[in-house]
């Protein structure tokens, strides 16, 4: 079983910048892929990045490539998700999701969710 709680989530003015983390509490062990998705008001999920579990490979948006950047530390089970140059169309529940195996961009190939952080960027 894992548990994933996220922080860093606020309220920023646009062009700022936030730093989301997520603490993975690991019951057994296994070869992780993590990601951040996130959804706005009304809107459907959509996927944010993604990280293997080597950390080798990541995976962006094109929304988010160049501007944020995914990244982990196996040892503190934790991923992080740093993010710059925020405009109010990034607000939205950032959730980070953990799969037994590689990372993808397909939020159903996810077993396990944390609660999600709120990031809201003020105009």
């Amino acid at each position: 079983q894992v548990h994933l709680t996220e922080s860093g989530g606020g309220l920023v003015q646009t062009g700022g910048s936030l730093s989301l983390s997520c603490a993975a509490s690991i019951g057994r062990a296994g070869s992780y892929g993590m990601a951040w998705f996130r959804q706005a008001p009304g809107e459907e999920r959509e996927f944010v990045a993604a990280i293997t579990w080597s950390g080798c490979t990541t995976y962006y948006a094109p929304f988010a490539r160049g501007r944020f950047t995914i990244s982990r530390d196996n040892d503190m089970k934790m991923a992080f998700l740093q993010m710059y140059e925020l405009n109010p169309e990034d607000t939205a529940v950032y959730y980070c999701a953990a799969q037994d195996g590689g990372a993808t961009l397909n939020g159903d190939d996810y077993e396990y969710w944390g609660q999600g952080t709120q990031v809201t960027v003020s105009s």
